[in-house]
């Protein structure tokens, strides 16, 4: 697991750092230490003025903008408490972030995020948030296929699941782009403004 570079028109994508998903039992990190990583990162890109992207997934109550489809998972509760969609108070509020709110897994299907990192001129992605496994790796694999450089916070994400997690660290985002820890993104980071 080791970084070799860093674009110079770089973003961060967080996926799902909000009130419902921060409080779930997750594995190998806490929610609260998948924040305060993704905290550090955040401070770094703003320093640095690279986009910071803060993803939310939402849904209706009645599950109408649900994704079509048959699966055996149990069905949303039908009325979600109030807030549970909103990005957690450590991470909202700058201005100059980019807020996507997504209805699936991944962030660029349905969603303006392809349009707002090219923009931009974006060549290259940090991904973290919640969960490994579904979140985060949907969004990699999309990435992937818009020809994204995908750099994938290996300790600002966790899963349900801890053989889940494993699965995405060791088997598929290797496949994908270049995995590291949050403190060797920041530190490349840096490296570049210099």
């Amino acid at each position: 697991m080791t970084i070799t570079a860093l674009d110079s028109s770089i973003a961060l994508v967080i996926i799902d750092l909000q009130n419902a998903i921060v409080g779930a039992p997750t594995v190998p990190y806490s929610g609260s230490e998948v924040v305060a990583r993704a905290v550090e990162l955040t401070r770094a890109f703003r320093e640095h003025r690279a986009p910071v992207v803060l993803v939310r997934v939402t849904a209706r109550a009645d599950g109408s903008d649900a994704a079509p489809g048959r699966n055996e998972s149990p069905s949303r509760p039908s009325s979600p408490a109030q807030g549970w969609d909103a990005i957690v108070d450590d991470l909202a509020g700058h201005p100059d972030d980019i807020t996507v709110t997504k209805r699936t897994w991944g962030a660029f299907y349905g969603t303006d995020l392809d349009l707002q990192l090219r923009r931009r001129g974006v060549t290259q992605i940090v991904l973290a948030g919640l969960t490994t496994s579904i979140g985060v790796e949907s969004t990699a694999r999309a990435a992937y296929e818009h020809g994204y450089h995908v750099t994938l916070a290996t300790d600002a994400m966790a899963d349900l699941d801890v053989e889940a997690h494993r699965n995405s660290i060791e088997r598929i985002f290797p496949l994908l782009g270049e995995t590291g820890r949050s403190a060797e993104i920041v530190d490349l980071l840096a490296r570049t403004r210099n």
